[in-house]
């Protein structure tokens, strides 16, 4: 996968979004890890099979701030809505090496 660090993390989200698993899918690592309030340090296998088919639940969602950290870091904060009315922000802190998604780190925030 070529690309920056920025530009990898917007097709994984437009991906998600999309729910195309098969493009999604080679834009992770072998050994990816996804940590979240809910989900500990799970690998590529559990994430495809437990998180990324969630995107169903969500009415919209739009990237805030998309932000480099450095060469391998980007920042990413988004808000979404539910089918329930409800709104949160997220920040994710994501890992891109050698063109790449090696980690995802979520950090929830509260509703908006």
């Amino acid at each position: 996968m070529n690309g920056s660090p920025a530009s990898v993390v917007e097709a994984a989200f437009r991906h998600y979004r999309s729910q195309d698993r098969e493009a999604a899918l080679p834009l992770y690592a072998d050994d990816f890890t996804f940590t979240s309030p809910q989900d500990d340090h799970i690998g590529k296998e559990a994430f495809f099979a437990r998180c990324f088919p969630t995107a169903h639940r969500f009415t919209d969602q739009r990237i805030l701030h998309l932000v480099a950290a450095d060469e391998e870091v980007v920042f990413v904060q988004y808000e979404y809505g539910l089918s329930g009315g409800e709104g949160y922000r997220n920040v994710e802190a994501i890992t891109v090496r050698d063109g790449l998604i090696r980690e995802v780190r979520v950090f929830f925030g509260g509703t908006v």
